[in-house]
């Protein structure tokens, strides 16, 4: 049986108002316009926003492919959240030959992934291989002490500041052709952040040159 650790989302075993649910499930609603294509659900726990996502942009998305590093997240995944246009497997995003295992994507969405993994550079350096010329990456991040101190999670290798977050996304290494950053608080984005508001959450969409 799946374990809930209290880090894991499981809607099933959550009351619909549980505060932490309602700011995942917002994410993937927020990432809804930008699916089309491939679609990669890096890090997808148990499923349930690939299956949103495969469900809401049917038309739009060709195929769903769920990866998690974790077994049995994926074994539960395969069991509840069942779509013609989903498929889920085992994968670690640090993991250099993943592209090779599981080919390139015209979407990419990836939250809540970047404070679990050591090497937040190695990260989106695999994230830009699997993304397709003119796909679009959806990534987000609590925000916290900042790179190598610790957060008040044991789950979370660190959580980075604001500042740390802005120059791994405008790293050299994986250029954009266009950078949009958004601050959430709750189930709200905006565009910038307005003075005196704490916004627990950065989220970017980054677009990948066409050539």
């Amino acid at each position: 049986m799946l374990e809930d650790t209290g880090e894991r989302i499981i809607p099933s075993k959550m009351k619909p108002t549980n505060g932490m649910l309602l700011e995942h499930m917002a994410r993937y609603y927020f990432a809804m316009p930008y699916a089309r294509g491939r679609l990669l659900d890096i890090a997808c726990g148990v499923g349930y926003g690939a299956q949103m996502t495969a469900k809401g942009k049917k038309r739009e998305v060709g195929h769903v492919l769920g990866v998690d590093i974790d077994a049995e997240a994926i074994t539960f995944a395969q069991k509840h959240y069942y779509h013609p246009q989903l498929s889920f497997q085992t994968g670690d995003a640090l993991d250099e030959n993943l592209p090779a295992r599981i080919g390139t994507f015209d979407t990419i969405v990836s939250f809540e992934t970047i404070e679990h993994v050591p090497d937040d550079h190695t990260f989106m350096k695999r994230m830009y291989a699997l993304l397709r010329p003119g796909g679009t990456l959806v990534v987000s991040t609590p925000f916290g002490r900042g790179r190598d101190r610790p957060s008040n999670s044991p789950f979370h290798y660190h959580q980075l500041t604001l500042e740390e977050w802005k120059e791994l996304l405008t790293d050299k290494a994986w250029p954009w052709q266009e950078l949009q950053l958004y601050y959430q608080q709750g189930v709200a984005f905006e565009r910038s952040a307005r003075p005196g508001v704490h916004y627990p959450f950065g989220v970017a969409v980054c677009i990948k040159p066409e050539k």
